[in-house]
């Protein structure tokens, strides 16, 4: 899957997504940046490197474990796959939002 699929699968969510006033960075090293600012409505999603309120650090086939349902957000973190910067309350309600 490429940072482009992604990309759109998250739109996708994020626009069912109601009230997270916040901006998310999705960080895949090598294999690129999501940003989204849903401050704004409705939310902007780009792939360049900006401030965040969180930040979720990843390889791009961890996230889309998560995406698909094969993968539990909260044991890789656990287990070191996905590392979060920033604030975990909001990481935990974007776990909600990526699950659905």
């Amino acid at each position: 899957m490429s940072l482009e699929e992604i990309t759109e699968q998250i739109e996708k969510k994020m626009t069912q997504a109601t009230g997270l006033q916040a901006r998310v960075k999705f960080d895949f090293g090598d294999d690129g940046i999501i940003f989204i600012n849903s401050t704004q409505t409705p939310p902007a999603i780009s792939h360049e490197n900006q401030e965040a309120d969180v930040t979720l650090s990843c390889a791009m086939s961890v996230f889309q474990g998560f995406m698909n349902g094969s993968q539990d957000p909260n044991i890789a973190f656990m287990m070191g796959k996905l590392k979060i910067r920033g604030s975990m309350g909001l990481a935990m309600k974007l776990n909600a939002i990526l699950e659905d």
